[in-house]
């Protein structure tokens, strides 16, 4: 049985947590809890609050999700 597919969502990020833990407002209205991707890091790609980045959301668990891109 296939592997489900990863949701891609647009946000803003509202809040900065710790250990590149961020909140994120989605165009929808709810909040997201996401990290930073392993490439971001690899590439030290830096993420402020009021940034819009596109995440990556599990259909498993929508409360939590992966950014993967910063938008400019």
């Amino acid at each position: 049985m296939p592997k489900e597919e990863a949701i891609e969502i647009d946000g803003i990020v509202q809040d900065v947590l710790p250990n590149t833990t961020f909140r994120v407002h989605l165009t929808n209205g709810h909040y997201v809890l996401a990290t930073i991707a392993g490439k971001m890091r690899r590439f030290r790609i830096r993420v402020l609050a009021g940034d819009r980045v596109t995440l990556a959301v599990s259909p498993y668990d929508l409360t939590r999700g992966r950014i993967t891109f910063r938008h400019k």
